[in-house]
């Protein structure tokens, strides 16, 4: 590894503590939300939001950003703490979370959050959404890329695939998707539930570019965030595979945390936890 990338890693994984700290604090504030869920992707959404996108939090709506949507918008704690450490909004209105009038409700909403491409929630709409933003790309002749973020869970629904063949036939290699394969879901294993596996060779057979990574580990991600901008013709789906809680030792793997906030001393314990886990993977 060379020296300069373990700095630059370093540094995403000081902005990844600080973020799960802020996802930890507003959902015990708040009282209800979805950690686990939010956990498993900060390695993503700070490789995408500190390095990757194309991207001015003073200008939100800048002409040629590149676009992100969060398809499982219940992990919306995440995308606000990143939102927030990157400077769309300051920090502090974090913990109003789920509270009445706030802007951070419990799924994102575009009209309020600056950063927020679009409102989501009911899954499997996300992929729809993103596609239609890199057709108009396309159409535009514009170069701005669109990444999405998607469950193995939501990959239940069948908008997804419907969304999967379409991206396929209109060759939208401007759209870089993840999913975040945990294999939980809020009522237990997704394998249990409603097996999705092997997600790697559905996403082929629809037609996409796949790749398979650790979706805890910077290099891993780069790499596959550099192979999805050389791949032509296609999209490219990235299969992160991912620790639900992830960071904190109670949480990690527990279904129950899906949806569940934190009690008062289980926040002590978790932000006594990643005191000082920042360590690059």
């Amino acid at each position: 590894m060379e020296h300069a990338e373990q700095g630059m890693w370093q540094g995403l994984a000081d902005k990844a503590l600080s973020i799960r700290r802020s996802i930890v604090e507003m959902i015990t504030e708040a009282k209800s939300g979805h950690p686990g869920g939010s956990l498993s992707i900060v390695e993503i959404l700070t490789a995408l939001y500190f390095k990757e996108m194309r991207i001015d939090p003073a200008d939100p709506k800048k002409e040629g950003r590149d676009r992100f949507v969060l398809s499982k918008g219940h992990a919306a704690p995440a995308l606000y703490a990143t939102l927030a450490e990157r400077g769309y909004f300051p920090k502090d209105k974090l913990n109003s979370l789920r509270k009445y009038g706030s802007i951070l409700q419990g799924h994102p909403d575009m009209k309020k959050v600056p950063g927020v491409e679009i409102s989501t929630g009911s899954l499997g709409q996300g992929l729809a959404v993103a596609n239609g933003m890199a057709l108009n790309a396309k159409l535009r002749k514009e170069d701005y890329r669109v990444y999405v973020m998607l469950g193995d869970g939501e990959s239940q629904e069948g908008e997804v695939w419907e969304s999967a063949m379409t991206a396929a036939h209109y060759k939208l290699d401007n759209v870089c998707a993840f999913t975040d394969s945990n294999n939980l879901q809020i009522d237990g294993n997704v394998s249990d539930i409603m097996g999705v596996a092997p997600l790697d060779k559905k996403w082929e057979a629809f037609g996409w570019h796949v790749i398979v990574i650790d979706g805890h580990d910077y290099g891993r991600i780069f790499e596959a965030l550099a192979e999805a901008k050389k791949t032509k013709g296609k999209p490219t789906m990235i299969i992160a595979n991912t620790v639900k809680g992830k960071g904190v030792s109670f949480m990690e793997n527990v279904c129950g945390f899906h949806g569940m906030a934190p009690t008062k001393e289980e926040e002590e314990k978790a932000l006594a936890e990643l005191q000082g886990k920042g360590g690059v993977v």
